[in-house]
Order: C-alpha cells, then structure tokens, then sequence
C-alpha cells in the first residue's frame, strides 16, 4: 500500500497549501437566519463571542438563549457525505429554545422527502431538556424516525443533542459544568489479565453480556406506540420465540479477545486498533437482525448504538470488520459475528459502564415504520481492569495544561482532514480494487490491438468487467459519479475551493483524477463505455434481452442524430441553475436515474423507480438508450473530451465507403455513414476495433486473406534445369 500512503501524502499536501477558511459556520449562517423564527418572539441576534462560536439571541435587547450551529461543535457529516448544518437555541435552564435545519446536501431529503417533513422532525426538540439528557447519556428522549431517511435523522439527532452538552456545558447553562478530571484513582485494562477458559465462563463472570428479547416483548413494546398501525402488524410468531438473542464483549482486552477470537484473530484485532481505540465484539441470531442491510447503502450501522453517560459511538462500515469463527469449543452458533471499532476521540472510557441500544422498527406501510429501542448494558468485569493513581499536579502545571488543551483543540477544519485521512486509511481495500480496475483498463486501451484479437474471450472479458462494474462499483461501493459532482466542483471554484470536501470520498475523488486523465487520452468513453455502474447496467440487460429475442430498434439517422443534442441542452440547463443555486440544480439533476437505480437500490418513492425503470425498459429496445440522448454526465464529459490527443481506434480508407459494417454494429451509432467516429459519443467499447480484424466481417481483412490465398494457390516457378538452348542452360562436356 505504499502507492495509497504516498496519494494521501500528496492530497494531504494539497489540503494544508490549500486556502483556508477560520470562520466558524455561525457566522456563515448568522446573517441569513431570523431569530425570530428559531425562538419564538426573539427580534435580532447579538454578536458572535471571540471564545465560542455561540451568538446570544435577543429579545427587547435581553437575552433569552445562546445560538450555535452543530457543526462548530461535532462533527455532522449525513449519507451524501457533506454536513448537515442545524441552528439551535439552547436557553439558561439549557433547555432547547428553537431548532432550525439552515443547510443540508442530503439526497433523500432533497428529492425524496419533503422537507416540510425534516423541518417539522427537527422542531420537536424545543423544550428538549438538556440535564435529562446528561443524565440519560444522549438517549431521554423518543428519537422521530422518518422512514427512508434513518441515517439522516440519526446524525441530526446525535448532533443537535452532543452539541447541545457541549454549550450548556461550557457555558454553565443549567448547573451543567465541563467534566472535572477525576481526584482520585482511576482504571485501565489490565493487559496482564487471565483469558476465561470457556464460553460458559465468560457468560458467568460477565465477560459476555446478553440480551434475550421473545417476540412477545416486541409486540407489547408496539402495543404502546403512538401509530395504531404498529398493533395490526404484530408479529404471528408464537410470543416466546426468540425475535433476536445478543451478546456483547469488550473484545480490544487482550485476555477477552484471545478467548473470544483465537491467536490469530486477536492479533488481526490487535493491529486494527490504533492506540486509544477500543473494540466490541457482538453477536446474535433469531428473527431480527442487529445489522440490517441499511450500512450497505449509507455507510452507517443505523441499529446499534453504543451510549456512555453523554457520549454515544454510531458505527460506521470502516469501522466493521466480520469475526470468522469463535474460539470457544463451547459457543453456540450464531449467524450474525462482527467487531466495531470506537474511536479513540469519542470519550469512550473501557473502565465506565456502557450500553449497546438496539433499534427495532416495524414496516406498518409500504415504506413507512415506527421504532422502537432495547438496551443491553454492560460494565467491564473488575478483573481485567487495574487502578492507577495519577500523581497530583501542583495548581500552575494544571493551568498550564489547561491553556494548551485550549490552544491545541481542533478547529473543525482540522477534525475534518483527520476524518477524510482515516476514511482514506479504513478504505485501503475499496481503493485497491478501484486502483484494480483502473490498471486493467488502461492495460486494455494501451494494447487494444491484442486484446480485441479474439472476439468471443474479449465480449467474455467485456460483460465480465461491466458486471464487476455495477455490483462492486456501483451497487457495494455506491462509487457513482454525477453532473453533481461538476457542479459541485464549480460552485466550489466560485465560492473558494477547498479540499476537505471532495476528499471525504476517496472512491469519488479517485475516479475524478482517472477521468480527467482519460479525457485526454481517450475521451469521455473510458468513464461512460466501462466504469459507470448505470451504463454498465443498461449494457447488461441489453444483453439479456437479445438473448431473449427481444427485436431491437436501429433509429433512423437522421433522427438519431437530432436527438444527440438533448443531453447537451440538459447539461447546459442544470449548470446555469447551479451557478444561481446548487440546491435547486441537484433537485433538477434527478434526470439521472443514478440515485434511484445505483446508490439507494430502487429503494424509494415510486415515482423514481418508475422513471429509473422505465428508462431500463426503453435500453431493452435500443441500447443504452439513456447514454445517448439524456445523460447530462455525458455531455458534461465530452465537452472537456475535445482536447483528446490521441486517436487510438484504426480505421480503413474504406470505412464509410463503401463499407458499412461498423456504423450498422456500433452499439451506440457512434459513427457517421461516411466513416468518421463521433468522439463526443464514443463509449470506447471497441467493437470497432474487433470489427477492424475480423476475418468474417471486415471486408478489408476478407479481401486481404482472399488475396493471400490466391497467391498460395498460384502454380510455383519451375525449378528443374533449363532446356537446351536456354541461356542459363548447363554446357555440355564434348567427349
């Protein structure tokens, strides 16, 4: 992996030499906010503190709460990967006085649920009290889930609630008081500790911790709930049927891990861990899994959280590795295994009790749930912990220690280059299998001529690559690019480039630079002919419904060739509204069906997967239908596409006159009836250049190996001797 360290190295080079921005978010928003829609008759805003970013909100010149956005405080990055910026209101009882969502780049948000909805999620935590909360770890309250936006409203959730600690605490709002190191002696994990012996053991001492929930528990736990719809979907199992049995361990203590997971297991474990960082390992069986399938599409474990006192670890897919085997001759067999590493900058403490809460959801709709919550606590047994006695600090030391705590706390600039490094860091494997395909294709494009030679094992190798393409790619590591992205980058050259926000995604980034360099070599066709995951799909099924018979439509040209400009002109469109506003163009930008039918699986309203199917069904008739005459991507890509300094597809003087095979076989009627190869609609599928060598199609080549045979049945020159008169006839000898 020396190849990934030195691109960190270099994007981490170009971060700190990049601009950039010490202003706090506050102030970003401050000007554009009314005060009196965040708290309920404030009149204006008084200004920003130099030690906080907080601004206190004024009513007839008193104040009556302190502003601030989350994002100054914690980190609040949704599934799009960008922030999710909320304003609260927190007043002196530190309770929530107003909570407002100010910006956000959620997809699903954006075009899948109306914001009216969010807006109205995110009111219900005035009144929300903050001292409850301390008390309760972060979990006092009924989170409001809205169906097919879980990870969203969990990251606003964790935000507005950890933020709002953070200022009450700061600010002494409540009585509440920033944690006072602890006087007298404290604990750490005894690395010297006995392994337990047995399954049963570790299940004894409380090693393991379990949590056994019959599905008749579930069903009362319904019963309760708000939505009356939640009863008639009860569950028909018989109520002492196990809905999910769950066991815990705090697998990062040496002993606990080389019991739990083997040698050589513990010592992968051991090596995964950075220092500070602990590990759980947690298992289950039954009904119900604690997994879900949500983390495939956005990254987060949206089931399971860990909550100590005020601090609460959401897991996220780097943060996952799957156990192979437990070590114990006496474990049960359970289906589901997996460790989940916490952060070292959580506050997470191995010695303090902690509990995993289990979110359980009921489907009482299409697409509509309710939830409910388990919790199964755990306190680390006392003989894998040890005391240790910090020496007292005389009183100068500890206010020196304070003043460069203060001075070495993390901007969140900062906090976000370690994000997008560790992303990087946990995403070594992605980035080696994109790295994979990218080498490959260049290997293929470089030495074209040998790898179309044969025709039946390069469509094998083709369909091959397109299916890695849109299941690995695409549909696991949801690596979709957009026109999103192009006007992102733009918006983001206008405003002050940074950075930090393209490289939170290292699989977006990396495809990035491998367009931009193709363009100049090959055009637009690398990206949209072989690594986009919808041309991808749309190919496939093409080819599955030629297989099938399904009669395919040839347009005429000149209708074909009327249609080209569409995507051009839907490009052109969404890059105007974008300049104006990037939100309202990423609404527009759902022309692609990539979100639908790529990053969220057909998951969503029906109108989406509707207009994502029925572009599919159009590309059954006429191959990649879509690529041809919509995708704004496309043309966005083939505009920069003209500065190719390449051509590297051969072509024969006869092409295009008269000879007509290419053009009638190109996939996308790429070439002109008079022989020339649009660049601007190039995919780079080759089938050209198979073509170019063909033995039974390529007239040029028949003729060629017609004329090879003729001269190898020609009658051969005579070789015997001249006849007698000849002159090179042999004289004879006179005797």
């Amino acid at each position: 992996m020396n190849i990934l360290r030195l691109i960190v190295l270099l994007c981490a080079w170009l971060a700190i030499t990049g601009p950039a921005h010490a202003e706090s978010v506050l102030a970003q928003f401050l000007p554009e906010q009314s005060a009196g829609e965040l708290v309920e008759g404030a009149d204006g805003f008084g200004p920003i503190r130099d030690d906080l970013p907080v601004a206190p909100v004024l009513r007839g010149g008193e104040r009556v709460a302190w502003a601030f956005i989350t994002t100054d405080f914690v980190g609040t990055t949704g599934y799009s990967g960008k922030p999710i910026h909320t304003m609260v209101a927190v007043d002196d009882e530190a309770r929530i006085a107003g909570v407002q969502l100010v910006h956000h780049s959620e997809p699903i948000v954006l075009i899948g649920i109306p914001e009216a909805k969010v807006q109205t999620m995110v009111e219900g935590y005035r009144g929300l009290d903050l001292i409850a909360e301390a008390k309760a770890g972060g979990t006092g309250h009924d989170v409001e889930i809205i169906s097919g936006a879980t990870v969203t409203v969990m990251v606003i959730d964790d935000s507005i609630v950890r933020s709002g600690l953070k200022v009450a605490r700061t600010l002494g709002l409540g009585g509440l008081a920033a944690p006072v190191a602890q006087a007298g002696p404290s604990f750490e994990i005894n690395p010297e500790a006995p392994a337990p012996s047995s399954w049963t053991e570790m299940e004894g001492d409380g090693t393991l911790r379990r949590m056994v929930i019959e599905v008749g528990q579930v069903n009362e736990a319904f019963a309760t709930n708000a939505d009356p719809r939640a009863v008639r979907r009860a569950l028909t199992e018989p109520p002492e049927t196990t809905f999910i049995e769950m066991q815990v361990a705090l697998a990062s203590v040496p002993s606990i891990g080389q019991a739990l997971l083997g040698e050589a297991q513990n010592t992968n474990l051991q090596s995964w861990l950075k220092p500070g960082e602990q590990a759980i390992a947690v298992v289950g069986r039954g009904l119900y899994s604690f997994k879900g399938s949500g983390y495939v599409r956005g990254g987060i474990f949206d089931r399971i959280v860990l909550i100590q006192d005020d601090v609460s670890v959401r897991f996220h897919d780097r943060d996952h590795r799957r156990i192979n085997g437990l070590a114990p001759e006496d474990a049960p067999d359970f289906p589901e295994m997996d460790l989940f590493k916490i952060p070292a900058e959580s506050g997470f403490d191995p010695g303090k009790p902690f509990r995993i809460q289990l979110l359980v959801h009921r489907d009482v709709g299409p697409v509509e749930k309710v939830f409910t919550t388990f919790d199964l606590g755990y306190q680390l047994p006392q003989q894998y912990l040890r005391a240790v006695a910090p020496p007292p600090a005389p009183p100068e030391a500890v206010a020196a220690a304070d003043a460069a705590a203060a001075i070495a706390e993390p901007s969140e600039s900062r906090a976000q280059a370690e994000l997008w490094k560790r992303i990087w860091m946990d995403s070594e494997v992605k980035i080696a299998i994109l790295g994979a395909m990218l080498a490959v294709l260049t290997l293929v494009f470089f030495f074209q001529h040998f790898a179309v030679r044969n025709e039946r094992r390069f469509y094998i190798f083709r369909m091959a690559y397109l299916t890695v393409t849109l299941v690995v790619l695409g549909w696991m590591f949801n690596a979709q690019l957009s026109v999103v992205n192009i006007m992102a980058l733009t918006g983001s050259l206008v405003s002050g480039f940074s950075w930090q926000a393209f490289l939170l995604d290292p699989l977006t980034f990396i495809l990035w630079f491998a367009v931009a360099a193709a363009l100049l070599f090959w055009g637009r066709g690398a990206y949209c002919g072989w690594l986009c995951p919808f041309g991808a799909l749309q190919e496939l099924t093409n080819q599955i419904a030629r297989k099938l018979r399904i009669p395919q439509w040839t347009l005429p040209w000149g209708l074909h060739e009327r249609l080209w400009p569409i995507k051009y002109m839907i490009f052109l469109g969404l890059f105007g509204v974008s300049l104006a506003s990037i939100e309202q163009a990423e609404r527009l930008a759902e022309v692609e069906p990539f979100k639908t039918a790529i990053i969220l699986n057909f998951v969503r309203a029906w109108p989406f997967v509707a207009y994502a199917v029925a572009l599919l069904v159009a590309g059954l008739f006429v191959e990649r239908f879509y690529c041809r005459y919509l995708c704004p991507l496309g043309a966005g890509l083939a505009i920069p596409a003209r500065l190719r300094m390449f051509d590297w597809l051969k072509r024969y003087r006869e092409c295009g006159n008269p000879c007509q095979t290419c053009a009638n076989e190109c996939p996308v009627q790429s070439i002109h009836p008079t022989g020339e190869i649009n660049p601007n609609e190039c995919i780079n599928c080759l089938h050209c250049q198979v073509l170019y060598q063909s033995e039974t199609k390529c007239p040029v080549v028949i003729r060629r190996l017609k004329r090879r045979e003729s001269v190898a049945a020609s009658p051969a020159p005579r070789l015997g001797p001249a006849p007698a008169g000849h002159p090179n006839a042999t004289p004879r000898l006179k005797t």
